[in-house]
């Protein structure tokens, strides 16, 4: 049935073969909307950007390639949902301040702790409840996550691109850097980080699938992403330092 329909859109874009596409493929929005897992955009917006990233896709999907439109739909979901979110500016000034103070805060406690520190550690430390501790820590991982997949994006291979030409031997060189600077920073992750962005990222489980999976908190299943992909930004963005300096 689905190549049958691909198929036929392929021949002759048909509006409504189109709308057919689009009602098949529409949870697939909604389940990428819950993988970010981002707690500070209205769930309907983001449901929003994401179609237009699914009609993007389909308009763009070539079944030729022998890549599964799922695949490549989430990319383009996703994508279309973070250069939403980007252009709006939708942080505030203060939370990216936040982000700042607990980047410090969180990198700190780390070399006097010996250890990730978890959000009790930054509670005390920052002199603020532990509520307001993880309401800060969920907005920053929002913003991190936002900030590592543009990083990604940029610099990283992805399995399906728009683009025919091969990369020249830099870009090639830089993609391949990068792979291996996030495979060293999920390494130096603690058991419990690695896998929760294992489990994220790859088997692409929900923070609510996460957290009954390994039997934590939703919120401490969000707290150790956010750790996880802060440190990970970490390590991209001292690689990114090097490079200028050079």
């Amino acid at each position: 049935m689905d190549e049958n329909l691909w198929e036929l859109y392929a021949k002759n874009k048909d509006r409504l073969i189109k709308e057919k596409l689009i009602i098949k493929y529409a949870p697939l929005v909604k389940l990428v909307v819950k993988r970010l897992s981002i707690q500070t955009v209205e769930y309907e917006d983001m449901i929003s950007y994401g179609i237009f990233g699914l009609i993007d896709a389909i308009d763009k999907f070539d079944p030729s390639k022998g890549v599964k439109f799922e695949t490549y739909a989430s990319l383009r979901v996703k994508g279309a949902i973070l250069d939403s979110l980007r252009k709006m500016d939708w942080l505030p000034r203060s939370i990216r301040q936040k982000k700042r103070r607990l980047d410090s805060v969180r990198a700190k406690l780390e070399n006097e702790l010996g250890r990730p520190p978890d959000e009790r550690d930054v509670a005390l430390e920052m002199g603020v409840p532990l509520k307001e501790a993880r309401v800060m820590i969920n907005d920053a991982s929002a913003l991190s996550l936002i900030s590592l997949d543009e990083y990604i994006e940029k610099n990283a291979e992805l399995p399906y691109a728009d683009s025919q030409g091969a990369d020249s031997p830099e870009e090639s060189l830089n993609r391949n850097e990068v792979k291996k600077i996030l495979a060293q920073a999920i390494e130096k992750l603690t058991d419990r980080e690695r896998e929760v962005i294992t489990l994220h990222y790859f088997e692409e489980f929900t923070i609510k699938e996460i957290s009954v999976a390994l039997g934590i908190s939703e919120s401490r299943a969000s707290q150790l992403r956010s750790s996880a992909i802060s440190r990970m930004q970490n390590a991209l963005e001292r690689h990114k330092a090097l490079l200028l300096e050079q």
